[in-house]
């Protein structure tokens, strides 16, 4: 399981407030699809929240230390029913996410840019 420095916690904790959960664990609990839901889920977008429809708060802090420790992530947050997972994406996984998002053409130019 990783570990957040408290600076790390709160910048997450501020870029997840606008997220919707993503994945829900419903009452059959914390099942291996659900599991690997989750995984596919934090390779793509490294912060996620999980939705827990459960009442008992030692099952969701359970359920948030289980998905923590098997998939290599670190807890963020745990409020009322939501958890909030984190997990840094690979450096070569960034690396060609960058390179898909450089357009292969030409930037646009405006009106002006042709006037010079």
């Amino acid at each position: 399981m990783l570990s957040l420095s408290p600076v790390q916690r709160r910048a997450l904790k501020a870029r997840a407030h606008a997220l919707n959960p993503v994945v829900s664990i419903s009452q059959h609990g914390l099942t291996e699809n659900v599991l690997k839901e989750i995984d596919a889920n934090l390779k793509s977008h490294e912060l996620i929240k999980v939705r827990v429809y459960n009442d008992d708060r030692e099952v969701r802090e359970q359920y948030l230390n289980d998905i923590c420790t098997q998939l290599d992530a670190a807890p963020v947050q745990h409020i009322g029913k939501l958890l909030v997972v984190y997990r840094p994406a690979p450096e070569d996984a960034q690396a060609a996410a960058a390179a898909r998002r450089t357009p292969g053409r030409n930037q646009r130019r405006s009106k002006r840019s042709f006037q010079s």
